[in-house]
């Protein structure tokens, strides 16, 4: 099997630790939220993604993030963890057609726009399909990823925010006091065949409680989740 080796090189501000995930051979249950503090329906939301710490399944067969957008900066309260390629992003799903159209609070579930949220309904079950097993291990700034796969694909690393909270002082949630789960604070894509070799120097800081590592991948310019694995940072 070819094994193309990537060295990168990640700056970001504060000390990382040691963690090692790996993923159960079928597809892991990624859920995507895009969600602003900016967004007077995004809170009920946002307590809903936290919900998801207590569930067994997280981390295992589950994995939840939360992808603040900065479209609705301009209505007062600039959204402190929202990135304007968060917002691109979520436009890709749409040009990508898993996603009808850019709206907050959205959900992809499986890859695939989630409405269910909105009535109360369960998450989907774990997908059927068994594309492998995803494994990562972080020995002090050192991130090796391993996919048993000769095809080219996109590892993507980002670090969740965990515990986060904003006193809100403007727009249509001013005089709220909010908290947020899972909040992708970076996120980095590079591509290889089976192996990747990184080094993350740092992590981002943004007073979280705790921080986890989630890992993904898909096939180059696509937004298909193929596999997933995460976990909390010591």
């Amino acid at each position: 099997m070819l094994r193309l080796m990537l060295f990168v090189v990640c700056l970001l501000p504060a000390q990382i630790s040691a963690l090692e995930i790996t993923s159960t051979a079928s597809r892991t249950l990624v859920v995507e939220l895009y969600t602003s503090e900016g967004c007077s329906s995004c809170p009920p939301a946002d307590k809903w993604l936290s919900s998801l710490k207590s569930d067994s399944r997280l981390f295992k067969t589950l994995l939840p993030l939360a992808f603040h957008v900065d479209y609705w900066d301009q209505l007062g309260w600039p959204d402190p963890y929202a990135k304007a390629a968060y917002s691109e992003r979520q436009r890709e799903l749409v040009r990508q057609g898993l996603l009808s159209q850019v709206y907050t609070p959205g959900l992809v579930v499986n890859s695939r726009e989630w409405r269910g949220w909105f009535n109360g309904q369960s998450l989907p079950k774990q997908p059927l399909s068994e594309p492998g097993i995803l494994r990562a291990e972080l020995n002090n700034n050192q991130l090796s990823i391993f996919f048993d796969s000769d095809e080219t694909l996109t590892a993507h690393i980002a670090f969740l925010g965990m515990g986060l909270s904003s006193e809100v002082e403007a727009g249509e949630n001013r005089g709220r006091s909010l908290v947020h789960d899972f909040v992708v604070l970076d996120k980095r894509a590079f591509d290889g065949q089976g192996e990747w070799q990184l080094v993350l120097d740092e992590r981002p800081e943004a007073e979280q409680q705790e921080m986890a590592l989630a890992v993904w991948l898909t096939k180059p310019g696509s937004l298909s989740v193929i596999q997933a694995a995460g976990g909390y940072l010591e």
